[in-house]
């Protein structure tokens, strides 16, 4: 696929799903903002520059509606335009309802979910305001399809994300913007650093493929659904879980 002349956002663009999603796309010829708090993204961005890839930083809190506004604004700044934008900062922090503290289920959806928002929200603006087409993938889940135990906030915010997508991609598609989801199932991302082996072996053994997801592998996908080979494709969330909600 050839995004040459394209400018993307990436949400949670320093680090696993994000990274390679940048990384993909920069490499198929387009300019990228990858839009992240953490601490180590500027020399990310440095490396990939370094390696020749059009690519800047801006450093974004995806909760603050004031960080979203300066992302379009650095993004049209810098590279003149705004094409796509891929809606993927995320945590995972939960439990059994009972115990979760209210702090982590209240963080986890204003990122999950008000942070997804805030990211369709001002790329949707910007392109209604100057009659502009648009691509947004948002990062879902096969959480957003199917409960487990003790994800609770997780799958309400990933929940949210589907039907979230779902609305704006009937909102807007008569505008000739598109609005879809990809949904992972787990993937080898820094976010499962914490398990252990053990942890890790459970998760393997609900994939059919009988394997944790490649980063690589969802942002083909990505990529896909922003791409003009899914320019028929709306409001769509795509699952990439070797078969796990296929059981």
């Amino acid at each position: 696929m050839d995004f040459s002349g394209k400018v993307v956002i990436v949400t949670g663009g320093a680090s696993g799903i994000g990274l390679e999603t940048v990384k993909a796309f920069a490499s198929a010829g387009a300019s990228v903002v990858i839009a992240d708090i953490a601490p180590d993204s500027e020399q990310i961005t440095r490396e990939l520059q370094q390696q020749g890839m059009s690519v800047i930083f801006c450093q974004t809190n995806v909760c603050s509606e004031a960080d979203q506004q300066q992302l379009i604004e650095t993004t049209l700044r810098h590279f003149s335009g705004l094409d796509i934008v891929f809606a993927n900062a995320g945590i995972a922090r939960d439990g059994v309802a009972a115990d979760l503290l209210f702090t982590d289920w209240q963080k986890t959806i204003d990122i999950n979910l008000s942070g997804v928002f805030l990211s369709n929200k001002y790329a949707l603006r910007h392109w209604t305001e100057h009659n502009l087409p648009g691509v947004i993938v948002n990062c879902g889940s096969i959480h957003s399809f199917v409960g487990k135990r003790h994800v609770t906030a997780y799958a309400a915010a990933k929940g949210g994300v589907k039907l979230l997508t779902e609305t704006l991609a009937a909102d807007y598609a008569g505008k000739n913007i598109r609005v879809n989801a990809v949904c992972p199932g787990y993937i080898d991302t820094p976010l499962l650093s914490k398990l252990s082996s053990t942890q890790k072996e459970e998760l393997i053994k609900l994939h059919p493929q009988g394997r944790l997801g490649r980063p690589e592998e969802v942002a083909a996908a990505v990529l896909f659904l922003a791409s003009d080979q899914a320019g028929f494709i709306n409001g769509a969330s795509l699952l990439v879980d070797g078969g796990y909600t296929a059981q």
